[in-house]
This record gives C-alpha cells, sequence and structure tokens, in this order.
C-alpha cells in the first residue's frame, strides 16, 4: 500500500479550517448525491462529511468526489473496514466519533488524514501520543460545549478542535470565537428530509446563509 505524500493530509486539513463549516450528510440514496453535491457548490461550501450510517454511504462519496469539486470525506468510521471502503471510494479525509487506535493507524497507511473524537483531557492526550493534532469533539452539545473546549485549550494548546453534535445558527458564534476551534460540524443546512426530498435549491439557500453566518462570526 502506497501512501500519499504527508502533505495530502495538512491540505486537507487547511481547506477545512478555511470553509470553517462542515456539513455532516447522511444520505439514503446515493441517487440524491450529485444534487447534494451541487447544492454545497452552489451555496459556497464545498465540502462534506458523509456519515457511514447508510448502505448508500460508500456509493454516495464515490459520485460527490468523482465530481472534484467537492471535499469529501466520510464519517461515522468505526472500523478499519470502513476506513478501506471509504479510502477506496474516493474520501479524502476520515471523521470518528470516538478515538480508535486501529482507524487512526489504518489512516496513517492510506495517507488520509483523520479525526478521532476526544472530549476528555485523556482522550486529547491519547490522540496526542498517535500523532493527532486536529480531533473531532464530539457530541459538543452534551459534552460541554465551548467552555469545553475552551478549558481544554490551556492545557492542550496546540490541539485543534472541529465540534459536532448540538451546533447550530443559535450557538455557532460560540464555537467559531474560539482560537482552538479549526472547523465546526453541522447538519442544520442539509437536513436528511431535504435530501431524500430532492430539494436541492432549499439546501443551496441553507447552505449559502449558513455560509454567510460563519463569515459574520470569523
Amino acid at each position: 500500500m502506497t501512501a500519499a505524500p504527508a502533505s495530502a493530509g495538512v491540505d486537507v486539513l487547511a481547506s477545512l479550517g478555511v470553509h470553517r463549516l462542515v456539513p455532516v450528510v447522511v444520505l439514503d440514496d446515493a441517487a440524491d448525491a450529485d444534487g447534494l453535491a451541487g447544492a454545497l457548490v452552489a451555496g459556497g461550501l464545498p465540502v462534506a462529511e458523509v456519515t457511514f450510517r447508510t448502505a448508500a454511504a460508500e456509493e454516495s462519496i464515490r459520485v460527490m468526489a468523482a465530481r472534484g469539486d467537492v471535499l469529501v470525506g466520510a464519517g461515522t468510521v468505526l472500523t478499519v473496514d470502513q476506513v478501506d471502503r471509504a479510502v477506496a471510494a474516493g474520501a479524502s479525509y476520515v471523521v470518528s466519533p470516538g478515538l480508535s487506535r486501529a482507524v487512526v493507524e489504518r489512516c496513517g497507511e492510506h495517507g488520509v488524514p483523520v479525526l478521532p473524537g476526544a472530549v476528555t483531557a485523556t482522550e486529547v492526550q491519547a490522540a496526542l501520543e498517535l500523532g493527532i493534532t486536529t480531533v473531532k469533539f464530539f457530541p459538543a452539545g452534551t459534552s460541554g460545549g465551548a467552555k469545553a473546549i475552551a478549558a481544554l485549550a490551556a492545557p492542550f494548546g496546540g490541539v485543534s478542535f472541529v465540534p459536532t453534535g448540538g451546533v447550530g445558527p443559535a450557538n455557532l458564534h460560540e464555537y467559531l470565537a474560539l482560537p482552538s476551534v479549526h472547523a465546526v460540524g453541522g447538519s442544520w443546512m442539509v437536513p436528511r428530509d431535504l435530501v431524500a426530498a430532492g430539494e436541492f435549491e432549499k439546501m443551496r439557500a441553507l447552505v449559502a446563509e449558513a455560509v454567510a453566518l460563519a463569515g459574520k462570526e470569523a
């Protein structure tokens, strides 16, 4: 297995930091993947984390990655097998709800950046021992929110966080105001019911609103 250059992972993480928002997408039918990707691009946010919670995830990633204009990652990745399948489908990065050494190491073998979940000092320190300096803070809303991230950032000055779970327009500013927050993950701009209904113009509008809101909070 040939690993990608280390700089590739750095570039992906840098791109996520530029956009500040990571839409967390649940696709029940891969036939909706292209329309969704088009809505993200048209709305000014060519980024997606496609969760591995549905049978359509793998093919959806393949469809979106093939476009070439969306930075597509795989979310809710729990196993090494899922890492292999996500990368084969074209995922540029991998996101896990928790910290798995096996998942992190497999992503390293592929040369693909991984954002494992970490919400305690012990988990953050374990991530650092695996060479990870950007972690997913999940579920953010029930794990102390922005205040918890600010507290963790004090002893872990070199760590960046991507809070996800319970984040929306009402509290987005609390997270983006923190220097330690690299980007914020959320699904409010890509609601599952609108995706399933093919309401891509409505999603484009929601995405554009989210981008504008994030810009104001930057």
